[in-house]
């Protein structure tokens, strides 16, 4: 292991020396605005919480297919896919599962209620003409409600800051029999805004199965639109819709005993999900009281056939009302407030266990003060109080600083905060491991981080530990063949570091480095988190035109399987050179996996090899 950690180690140095490295998902420029921290649109600078920003030069500079390929490239996200494109993914937040990330996409909740545990299917996700991803990292229950212990993602995929019309189409070809294309729109005046963006790819893949032999291809059509109309200064209206639809391939057959790996089969499933949110923006007491209310309806289905012919039907709904509020009391002190409620509502039928026809909904209100005593100093506090039909109140709440050495460059920023998870309608009411006498979680977190810069703001570094609780942690029972309550705590901590460096226009470094301890209430190791990740990006322009950038990814210490046992450390190294004729064109070369390494993210699943694809981008 330490063998492979230094020549690891070397390989990343010599790339940073070089100027090859992964685009590191976050933007450290001081000015920036994020929304997910408070709800608002508030200056990074200010944000005690940690938050990460993809920005659409990230994606510009990479052109990758999916969500996951950017998410994957932020500090103390790690996702793993069970085989190739589309196929379910192992999603892990600062060493905790993907039920305790909340993940919205232009405002809608995109999680499935269906699931075993209520999560997003972010393999589901193509980039298309991703606009930004924001990831807002620690508890936030206090703002959003259950399942917020991790996190809050929030993806944006159309422009509104755009004014005119503009027009985009793209394409890609290459390895695996692999094609992607899109058109997108964007148009924005005073009277509003108005986009759209419709992508689809079909691959023939690879084997899900390390060890199979047959390709498990995936198609997918993914589409949103959205527009806002300002019918004066102090009101506007808005709606978004999404529009998702996959069929993908997948092996579920199992070889002998001890390791019962998967091995090629006939499995297939099918994927859709459309979703719409309504609201309105008004203004009150002349302009002084900023309000936001929505509707959000999402429906989803899935529908599985098993390697015997066996069907699966997953069908799921989502009602979501919501309202936000804001007033500036004074001009050092902001108050926001809300509240919300929601009914999911869950039909399954097939498989293994049986049918769930069942709903449960839930409903809170919540109060958050930013206060900046002194210019340097941002100060908030949060409290949210829920009701959920079947276990009645619970109150979480969040605090969180930051503060400027404006003559030394240093930032110091923390948040602590607890959450809570209730049991998904699959972990309570499920024929066979369900179990109704289970109870929510409960969470407390903590991180501290200290940011400085340097040379004129042309290098910004980051370190921040972290670490998080979950208290009656919801497991499953081997024996039992149910989903129980298990008894200790489940314990993350960690560290997050980042460095960006732009010395010129011309180069771009940036990079990081995440330990990650996570452990079960049974002293287990959380699977499928490597203690170690190191990233580095590069984008380099070596002439008029012409932009060469690299990512790479190193994990290292991993362990997955039933018994546990250690994957194999790993490098992966990407690359894209591209040209532009003109301003509004662009033609490129993409390479996935240049090493050719051979290696697993979870057991027995496969990962693409070598792959090399081209494709173009016109805007009009």
């Amino acid at each position: 292991m330490q063998t492979k950690f230094r020549n690891t180690i070397s390989i990343l140095a010599i790339l940073a020396a070089s100027g090859v490295a992964p685009a590191l998902a976050q933007d450290l420029d001081i000015g920036e605005v994020v929304v997910t921290a408070n709800k608002t649109p508030t200056e990074k600078s200010k944000v005690g919480s940690t938050v990460y920003v993809v920005t659409k030069k990230d994606i510009e500079q990479q052109s990758k297919p999916t969500a996951i390929d950017y998410l994957n490239q932020v500090p103390g996200i790690n996702v793993s896919p069970q085989g190739g494109l589309g196929t379910i993914s192992t999603f892990m937040m600062r060493g905790l599962p993907g039920e305790y990330t909340k993940t919205f996409v232009d405002g809608i909740d995109v999680s499935d209620v269906t699931y075993t545990k209520t999560q997003t299917h972010y393999g589901q996700f193509l980039a298309g003409d991703l606009d930004r991803i924001e990831v807002l990292q620690g508890s936030q229950g206090a703002l959003y409600g259950a399942d917020a212990i991790a996190g809050v993602i929030d993806i944006s995929t159309l422009d509104t800051d755009v004014r005119g019309l503009h027009q985009r189409i793209y394409g890609e070809a290459g390895s695996r029999g692999t094609y992607l294309g899109g058109y997108a729109l964007n148009t924005g005046s005073d009277r509003g805004t108005f986009g759209l963006n419709i992508s689809g790819l079909s691959t023939d893949g690879f084997s899900t199965a390390a060890s199979g032999t047959e390709k498990d291809g995936y198609q997918n059509l993914t589409g949103t639109i959205g527009g806002r109309i300002n019918v004066n200064e102090n009101l506007s209206l808005f709606a978004n819709g999404l529009f998702i639809k996959g069929n993908s391939d997948f092996d579920d057959g199992f070889g002998p005993p001890p390791d019962y790996l998967v091995q090629d089969s006939s499995a297939h499933s099918t994927y859709r999900q459309a979703a719409g949110r309504i609201g309105a923006d008004f203004k009150l007491f002349d302009g002084s009281l900023s309000n936001t209310v929505a509707l959000q309806y999402s429906d989803l289905a899935r529908r599985s056939v098993d390697g015997f012919g066996g069907v699966s039907t997953f069908d799921g709904a989502h009602l979501k009302l919501d309202y936000q509020g804001s007033v500036a009391l004074t001009p050092t002190l902001t108050a926001n407030f809300g509240a919300d409620w929601e009914r999911l509502h869950a039909d399954t039928t097939g498989g293994f266990s049986g049918a769930i026809d069942k709903s449960i909904s839930m409903g809170g209100g919540w109060l958050e003060t930013i206060w900046t005593p002194v210019k340097p100093l941002t100060l908030t506090a949060s409290v949210r109080q829920d009701e959920h039909s079947l276990y009645g109140g619970h109150t979480t709440w969040r605090a969180t600083g930051s503060y400027n050495f404006a003559d030394t460059g240093t930032r110091l920023h923390s948040s602590v905060g607890t959450g809570y998870r209730a049991p998904s309608l699959y972990e309570l009411y499920d024929p066979t491991y369900g179990n109704v006498d289970l109870h929510p979680e409960t969470s407390v977190s903590f991180d501290f981080g200290v940011e400085q810069r340097f040379l004129d703001d042309k290098l910004i570094a980051d370190a921040t530990f972290f670490m998080a609780n979950i208290n009656d942690y919801i497991g499953f029972d081997p024996i039992t063949f149910q989903n129980i309550q298990t008894n200790g705590v489940t314990r993350t901590r960690g560290l997050e570091t980042s460095i960006a460096y732009a010395p010129t226009s011309w180069l771009d470094f940036k990079g990081m480095y995440t330990y990650t301890s996570a452990i079960q209430p049974d002293g287990e190791r959380q699977v499928r988190i490597p203690r170690h990740v190191i990233g580095l990006s590069a984008a380099v322009k070596p002439a008029e035109r012409w932009t060469v950038s690299a990512t790479g990814r190193a994990a290292l210490d991993t362990v997955d399987g039933f018994p546990q046992g250690p994957l194999k450390d790993y490098f992966l190294l990407d690359a894209k050179v591209s040209y532009k004729p003109t301003d509004a064109t662009e033609i490129y070369l993409r390479g996935e996996n240049l090493l050719n390494q051979k290696y697993e993210v979870v057991k027995g699943y496969g990962t693409p090899r070598l792959g090399v694809f081209a494709g173009f981008k016109a805007t009009f």
